[in-house]
């Protein structure tokens, strides 16, 4: 399990939700990352199109998509089609955590993966 120190989020052409991990005391962090360009999907085949999982763990893993986020209090579980990713987002200020919803809902339009916000 990751701990997230803080999440970073963007609501514009592109809908992102980022987490943030620390990795050392200088505060230096990696980030596991959530995107989704909807303007362009349709130039995809029906297959590409959804949620990008990118993580700094495995930067070589392109196709990796979303199939399931779940955030249960302060624990956020991250299922893509390779791996699932639990973070811990206890130390995450709770108005970062309220956005990170809202554009994971606004990311799921079409139900193309399984949210569970509890």
């Amino acid at each position: 399990m990751e701990n997230a120190s803080f999440i970073t989020t963007k609501d514009g052409d592109d809908l992102i939700v980022s987490f943030a991990i620390p990795v050392d005391e200088d505060w230096d962090v990696k980030s596991l990352t959530l995107l989704r360009t909807p303007k362009h999907e349709f130039i995809l085949d029906e297959y590409e199109r959804g949620v990008r999982v990118s993580s700094e763990d495995f930067p070589d893993n392109e196709n990796e998509l979303l199939q399931q986020v779940a955030i249960k209090g302060k624990m956020a579980t991250i299922t893509s089609n390779y791996r699932t990713y639990t973070v811990s987002i206890k130390d995450v200020d709770d108005v970062e955590i309220k956005k990170a919803k809202r554009i994971l809902k606004k990311m799921n339009f079409d139900r193309r993966f399984e949210l569970n916000i509890v």
